[in-house]
This record gives structure tokens, C-alpha cells and sequence, in this order.
């Protein structure tokens, strides 16, 4: 962790409300990832600032780009731990969401007197830091995970040795779960790089059955995953044969691998998740004829 900064930012005066900004102490940012920031301030007005459970005084941040206009507003709010009397100071740890995608950014924290106002909205300074979001992966490094599947697994191993960014069995950034007899794309392990250096923590593509397969029948349930020139980050349902950074694992959905994030979590807390109908694989016939 960086050494903290003790440059000030003052906003004090002889009103009610007033803020004083001390330190600071930021992490590593990646795009789409959660961070720790500790933050300390001091209550420079004439009133306490008391954070009443999702009411009163709260404190966010905001994303901005390089010219100040902003990027992300209106972020989460973390509570205080205590009443702040006046000329009080606190210290707090927030948890910072980093945009999508990495990039030169300001990050920008405020205080919130909830449904009322921003305090910068009456005139108060928020502390701007400038931040450099980092890719979401620090490697391009893709694995593979081979599941069962109603087609032959050697067939998928050799798509995967034409892969334009080759598969790697060893120090994976990302994981990638495919069902025997898909074959993917040439261009499918660097679209899915592409979509975890941007931020996204779960990346899924879409599934094309082949026209031949004497399953296409029984595999009809892979409608709403049909190829199409379109990214969804809020795509309707799990993503089937996601590929996924460390520390997620993927269910199970017509016993092909999926994705879901948790259920309940509100959206800013979601893990960050994409579906791209550009990233394709093909199911081969059951016959294991290559399809022309």
C-alpha cells in the first residue's frame, strides 16, 4: 500500500456544515474489482454529523474523467461509525467498485446528507485523487476446463490449439469451462482476454448448434444463446461456458458449466459479469464429421 498523503483539503467555515480532508490511503485499482480505501476527515462545521442506518450524513465517491466531467455518479455510501461532533476527527474504510474500463481517472469522494444534497452541490470540496485503474488481469493468460459434452473431446483440443492467443495449462488469469464437442472460434481466447483486461470478472459467449447434430432437438433449450453482434452486460439469465478470473466457480445449467452472480446482490455489488454474442463456439455433429 502506498504511504498515506497528507495533503489537506480544507472546507471549513462558519456554517453548520464543513469538511476537512486529512489522508488518505489507496490500493492497487482494477477495473471491475472491489478495493479497501481508508480515508480521514475532519467535521469542520458548527453540527454533528450523525449517520441514522440509510439516512443522514454518509460518505461515496464518484468516478470522473481527465476533464471532470463524470464518469460514475453517485457511487455506494458507507455509514460513519459514530456520531462526529464538530472539530472531530474519523477515520474511515470504504469499499471502492473501479470503473470499467481501466483508464486515467479522477476518483472523487464526497459527503452525502442522504435525500437532501451532495455536500459539493452546497459548495464544499470534495477530495479529487487522481487514479490510474489498472486492467482488470495483470497476465493474458487463459485456461481450459474440458467438461462432458455430446460431442468428442479430441475434436475441442485441437480447436483450441488454433486459438489465435494460445491456452495455457499453468498460471491461468482466467478460467474458461467448455463441454466436449465445442469448438471455438479462432479469435474466441482473445475476445474473452479482451473482456477480462476491460473489468469483467465473468465473461460468456454464444453457442451455435450444429445443423447436422442429430441432437439439435434435444439441445434446443440454447436459444437465448445464439451468435449475434452484441455485447450485454446485463444479459437475462446465466452465461453457459463462461470463462472466469480466480475465485469464482461455475454451476451447472442442463449439466453444461454456467454462471450466475450470487442472487440478492444489488447490482453495484454483483460480480461484474458480460455476454458477448461475437465470442462463439460450434457443436460438431454427433457423427464427428467436421460441418462445411
Amino acid at each position: 500500500m502506498p504511504a498515506i498523503e497528507n495533503a489537506c483539503r480544507d472546507g471549513s467555515g462558519a456554517g453548520p456544515l464543513g469538511v476537512t480532508w486529512i489522508s488518505h490511503d489507496l490500493g492497487v485499482a482494477r477495473a471491475g474489482e472491489d478495493s479497501q480505501v481508508r480515508l480521514v476527515l475532519r467535521n469542520a462545521g458548527a453540527a454533528t454529523w450523525r449517520s441514522r442506518g440509510d439516512a443522514g450524513v454518509r460518505i461515496s465517491y464518484h468516478w470522473l474523467d481527465a476533464l471532470r466531467n463524470p464518469f460514475v455518479w453517485d457511487s455506494p455510501r458507507t455509514a460513519l461509525p459514530h456520531p462526529v461532533a464538530p472539530g472531530e476527527s474519523v477515520e474511515v474504510s470504504i469499499v471502492l467498485r473501479s470503473p470499467i474500463p481501466p483508464g486515467e481517472y479522477v476518483l472523487a469522494f464526497d459527503l452525502v446528507e442522504e435525500f437532501q444534497f451532495w455536500f459539493s452541490e452546497i459548495g464544499l470540496p470534495m477530495l479529487e485523487v487522481p487514479c490510474t485503474v489498472q486492467p482488470r488481469i495483470s497476465e493474458r493468460r487463459l485456461g481450459v476446463v474440458i467438461h462432458p459434452g455430446p460431442g468428442d473431446e479430441t475434436e475441442t483440443r485441437d480447436a483450441l490449439a488454433r486459438q489465435d492467443e494460445p491456452i495455457v495449462t499453468e498460471g491461468a488469469a482466467a478460467v474458461a469451462h467448455l463441454v466436449a464437442g465445442c469448438i471455438p472460434e479462432p479469435d474466441w481466447s482473445g475476445r474473452l482476454l479482451d473482456a477480462h483486461t476491460e473489468g469483467f470478472a465473468a465473461v460468456g459467449g454464444a453457442v451455435s448448434p450444429a445443423a447436422r447434430s442429430r441432437g439439435r432437438r434435444e439441445l434446443s433449450w440454447l436459444g437465448p444463446w445464439q451468435p449475434r453482434a452484441a455485447r450485454d452486460p446485463r444479459f437475462r439469465g446465466p452465461l453457459l461456458l463462461p470463462s472466469l478470473v480466480r475465485g469464482l466457480e461455475p454451476s451447472s445449467l442442463h449439466g453444461w458449466p454456467a454462471f450466475s452472480p450470487e442472487p440478492g446482490l444489488p447490482q453495484d455489488r454483483a460480480e461484474t459479469v458480460l455476454f458477448d454474442g461475437r465470442i462463439v463456439v460450434r457443436l460438431q455433429p454427433r457423427s464427428g464429421r467436421r460441418q462445411r
